[in-house]
């Protein structure tokens, strides 16, 4: 169980609720970073006087040193400084970095042998194979934060071997747009996309959730933290987000973990595994919740799951190539620089960017994102 703790993006949604969990459970936060908040991490590290900060941006972090000099908190900047704070060693290292800037400060942590709390897909999504190859060589636990793969880690406690599984069943909200037609999106805006009907998140992973990107996601970070084949998950919509994911094995029992969509209970539990605790989230009522439903996704309109389940099946670079797609095209959506289905078509044009390749290092999983950003922005601005 953790006792010391370092969070990376402290100052999102889900490094804000780490923060609860970690105070509500005594835990010494010893790390902290962001990426331009100064407001919110400086009220942090007075709370919880973390031996080391880090801020992306570096006019941010000249700020936040100036405004916390009377603290024994030391501020870093930049890259390096976030990756210096995941080198903290503390027991657990808890990753809610947005995007592909957060894989090199998982690696780094990994390095220095503390276990992952991870709730960046892009971490798997982009590096799958390092990562984990890097895990096992340190004997790193990577315990699932996101909501879906924390349910599926939890219906497997007691799994006596993949061989029991037959297959995984993510669930997904289906996002604000769920039963709209390709028509209907062709015009949606900003706004109507950031209108998420049951969770709260930042905008990026919003926009992801609008499109179901964030599901293909999480099919390639399921597969590599569950050791599965693509076609061995599959994909449900549930609208009222109660029942979390689901595990069905080799005798078509199936096992799902539910509760009221909270990120403290995923978050709690991969800082506290293999015990659980009394948590702050309120207590699920079956018989409140009354009616819960399960659709198939339109796939052909949410062309995204597919785009990553093929990415994940052809494997090498291709599943970096189609993550840094959809970051560039979900930015300039954001930006008001693209259409809402440009995205789409962006994830599937990034296939056209890179060749098949058998082996790939870290530092060609940084040049395929780079490339890939550039041509998306080529393409579609």
């Amino acid at each position: 169980m953790t006792k010391t703790l370092a969070v990376l993006g402290s100052t999102g949604s889900i490094g804000v609720q780490a923060l609860e969990v970690a105070e509500l459970m005594g835990f010494e936060v010893v790390a902290l970073t962001a990426n331009s908040r100064v407001d919110i991490i400086e009220e942090q590290i007075r709370k919880f006087s973390p031996r080391i900060a880090a801020v992306a941006d570096e006019k941010a972090a000249s700020e936040l040193k100036i405004k916390v000099a009377d603290t024994s908190t030391k501020v870093l900047s930049g890259a390096r400084g976030v990756e210096e704070c995941a080198r903290c060693g503390a027991d657990t290292v808890l990753n809610s970095i947005v995007g592909i800037a957060g894989l090199a400060p998982t690696l780094a942590a990994i390095e220095c042998g503390s276990n992952i709390a991870l709730a960046n897909k892009e971490t798997l999504v982009a590096g799958g194979k390092i990562v984990m190859n890097a895990a096992e060589e340190k004997g790193v636990a990577i315990l699932p934060v996101d909501s879906e793969h924390s349910a599926i880690f939890q219906s497997l406690q007691g799994c006596r071997g993949k061989n029991q599984i037959k297959r995984l069943i993510l669930t997904a909200s289906g996002g604000p747009f769920f039963g709209k037609s390709r028509d209907y999106l062709e015009t949606v805006t900003l706004e109507q996309a950031l209108k998420h009907p049951n969770w709260s998140m930042g905008a990026k992973i919003t926009i992801d959730s609008a499109t179901m990107m964030n599901k293909g996601l999480e099919l390639i970070e399921a597969a590599w933290l569950f050791g599965m084949k693509a076609a061995d998950i599959d994909i449900v919509v549930h609208r009222q987000s109660i029942v979390h994911s689901l595990v069905e094995y080799v005798d078509n029992s199936v096992i799902a973990q539910l509760g009221l969509p909270d990120m403290r209970i995923p978050i709690q539990y991969a800082l506290t595994y293999p015990d659980r605790f009394v948590s702050p989230v309120s207590q699920l009522d079956l018989a409140k919740a009354a009616t819960l439903t399960f659709e198939k996704p339109d796939y052909e309109t949410f062309a995204c799951i597919n785009h990553c389940r093929r990415a994940f099946e052809e494997g090498g670079l291709y599943p970096a190539a189609v993550n840094a797609a959809n970051e560039k095209a979900n930015e300039l959506f954001r930006n008001g620089k693209i259409r809402f289905l440009d995205i789409p078509k962006a994830v599937e044009a990034a296939f056209d960017c890179v060749k098949s390749v058998s082996h790939h290092t870290l530092e060609d999983v940084f040049e395929t994102d780079k490339l890939v950003r550039k041509e998306t922005e080529r393409l579609f601005v």
